[in-house]
């Protein structure tokens, strides 16, 4: 496995609720984890994220939930339908249904079939299909 340049690590307050919830529900791989230390290295189709149980180190405030307020994680996959196919089946709700939505790149539009979902601490997901492109 090759390493992405930027991978984001959240703290979480319950890490096998979180383990469960990206690898069991959403099907994430583990790349390798230290479960001494509540920690795993989770991919999903060439995305890449890092989770932590929370125990004081590299904490810059106080940990409420939802964490991750002002920011969501774009993860680009081939097929949303299937994803929201795992979560139904395990009764998660969605915090926006599935959406297409075209995006201006300078001079095209860049379109995703996308939906957003909250992991158990809050933290946003906004997962997306790629529709193609189209002229402005």
């Amino acid at each position: 496995m090759k390493s992405n340049a930027l991978i984001p690590e959240l703290i979480v307050n319950d890490f096998q609720k979180s383990l469960h919830f990206y690898v069991k529900v959403l099907g994430f791989k583990i790349e390798y984890d230290r479960p001494e230390r509540k920690f795993a290295m989770l991919s999903l189709q060439g995305s890449q994220i890092m989770i932590n149980e929370k125990n004081g180190t590299w904490e810059t405030g106080k940990l409420d939930y939802p964490l991750g307020i002002g920011i969501n994680f774009q993860i680009k996959v081939d097929d949303v339908q299937s994803l929201l196919t795992l979560l139904k089946e395990q009764n998660y709700s969605l915090y926006e249904d599935v959406t297409e939505n075209w995006y201006r790149k300078g001079s095209i539009e860049v379109g995703h079939s996308e939906f957003l979902v909250q992991d158990p601490d809050g933290y946003l997901l906004r997962f997306c299909q790629n529709l193609g492109e189209r002229a402005i």
